[in-house]
């Protein structure tokens, strides 16, 4: 005999209230794009809700310590600091993931250079 009376219940009432939750980090997500200007942007896919987690790549340290604590507070967001970025770029981590799996932390490195928002060569850096 079960301890829970009606299991079937339990998870249907847990089920809705995920998805409220799953709703409302939505409305984080959206609030924080926007209060970052990535929403206005044509770079960033419009269709970074249906990813199960979202790559943030930032462009220096001081951003990231800055964003920190949305990590915590936002769920299915990660953070890449990519130096060679020039500006925040938003991707779908899965793909990072795929990239990066079974590669060295140099060969990583020099795959930012040229991918996730790093700049091509040297003179768009400068500008």
């Amino acid at each position: 005999m079960s301890v829970i009376k009606d299991e079937n219940k339990l998870i249907s009432t847990i089920k809705r209230v995920d998805q409220k939750i799953d709703k409302l980090n939505d409305q984080k997500i959206i609030a924080f794009f926007e209060a970052l200007g990535l929403n206005e942007r044509a770079d960033v896919p419009k269709n970074f809700l249906e990813w199960e987690t979202i790559l943030i790549v930032v462009p220096d340290r001081h951003i990231s310590h800055e964003l920190k604590y949305y990590k915590y507070s936002i769920a299915r967001l990660a953070f890449v600091t990519n130096p060679n970025a020039t500006e925040i770029h938003a991707f779908d981590f899965n793909e990072w993931k795929k990239v990066t799996q079974n590669k060295t932390q140099f060969q990583i490195r020099e795959f930012l250079k040229n991918n996730f928002g790093g700049v091509r060569n040297h003179a768009d850096r400068l500008n």
